[in-house]
């Protein structure tokens, strides 16, 4: 757990658009009001590491959401490049299994140290939060709850090394009294109470998230998709910051 971050930083903004512009567009707008800016697979596959430039050349700091999950000679090479390539801050399915993780987290910080560069901050992503149980239990075939399922990969993060994972804010109340403040934890799907939840099944608004445990919560259309962006990202600020407050106040 990190506790000595402004309510801002704990923002990642997702940037679920298609053109490089609107990248550009939203970077300048609210760089000022996020703590990073995470681009996803359709930004990805389009313009790659072109967008990673783009945000860092304007002063901000870029999220690689490339959820890697593959066999673990593919996963650790495509990290390698990562890091060859000055991405920073990246994510990996926890469900590739441990020696894909491992194999993945060793060659990225073998990479970094080879290069003279920082090691990178690797995050383990858990279940997607468009999953719900029926998902899980009938087509996945996992007879497990959610919840269990996600802490036992959340326990492979752990002895991976990863610096953090990804996980809804009703986890991270279980994953904070079991494993401490061992882990950063990023919850991916954020909506304030005045929007709209749109695809997403497990879902929390940024005061839930940050009461829960939560470092960083990902957030995307409710902002970007605002008449005035910078006035819906001061919300969402608002509602943090007035979170780690009531967090701070005594029991």
């Amino acid at each position: 757990m990190i506790n000595n971050i402004e309510a801002k930083d704990r923002i990642i903004l997702a940037l679920d658009v298609d053109t490089l512009d609107e990248v550009r567009e939203l970077v300048c707008e609210l760089k000022d009001y996020v703590g990073s800016f995470k681009i996803g697979l359709p930004i990805i596959v389009n313009y790659g590491y072109e967008a990673v430039r783009l945000i860092e050349s304007l002063g901000a700091k870029c999220y690689y959401d490339g959820k890697f999950h593959d066999i673990p000679h593919t996963v650790e090479k495509a990290c390698q490049h990562l890091v060859k390539n000055d991405v920073k801050f990246f994510n990996i399915h926890l469900q590739g299994g441990s020696k894909m993780v491992s194999s993945a987290v060793k060659a990225s910080r073998a990479m970094a140290k080879e290069l003279g560069k920082e090691n990178p901050h690797i995050y383990g992503v858990t279940l997607l939060s468009s999953f719900g149980q029926r998902t899980l239990t009938e087509e996945l075939c996992v007879q497990k709850n959610i919840e269990d399922y996600v802490i036992q990969l959340v326990q492979l993060a752990k002895e991976c090394e990863l610096d953090g994972v990804l996980a809804s804010a009703d986890e991270a109340k279980r994953i904070r009294k079991l494993f401490g403040d061992d882990l950063t934890i990023i919850c991916p799907a954020t909506r304030p109470t005045w929007s709209v939840v749109n695809d997403q099944v497990r879902v929390v608004t940024p005061k839930e998230a940050i009461l829960a445990g939560v470092d960083y919560i990902v957030i995307g259309r409710p902002i970007i998709e605002a008449e005035n962006r910078t006035a819906a990202a001061q919300l969402v600020i608002d509602e943090i910051a007035a979170a780690l407050e009531e967090k701070a106040l005594p029991v």
